[in-house]
């Protein structure tokens, strides 16, 4: 800005300069952010790593501490098929309330 150019006040006007200068900036990272790969990635895609991540971890966690016990125990096959099923259940019931959580709002956003 230099002297002669009146001040930028609240009530007057923003000038389309500034409007198309913002735009080309926002232009230019994002072509920047593609091209070094710091890219954000699509909440969508993290959303879908999370739902994968209970329906494979769940089951497997459960059934690896049924596996566990049942050799300390020595009461092979039942506590890993119980378990295997309870975490199967909790990965169920995981990815349900994640569906109910409005985008944006859930665990890990930000």
């Amino acid at each position: 800005m230099t002297e002669s150019d009146p001040p930028l006040g609240p009530g007057l006007p923003e000038d389309a300069r500034l409007n198309s200068l913002d735009e080309r900036l926002s232009r230019a990272k994002q072509a920047e952010a593609v091209r070094t790969g710091t890219q954000r990635p699509d909440p969508n895609t993290r959303l879908g790593q999370r739902v994968l991540g209970e329906l494979i971890g769940a089951p497997f966690g459960g059934g690896l501490i049924g596996w566990l016990l049942d050799r300390w125990l020595g009461t092979s096959p039942w506590l890993l098929l119980s378990l295997l099923f309870l975490g199967f259940a909790v990965g169920v019931r995981n990815v349900i309330r994640l569906s109910r959580t409005p985008p944006g709002n859930g665990p890990g956003a930000g």
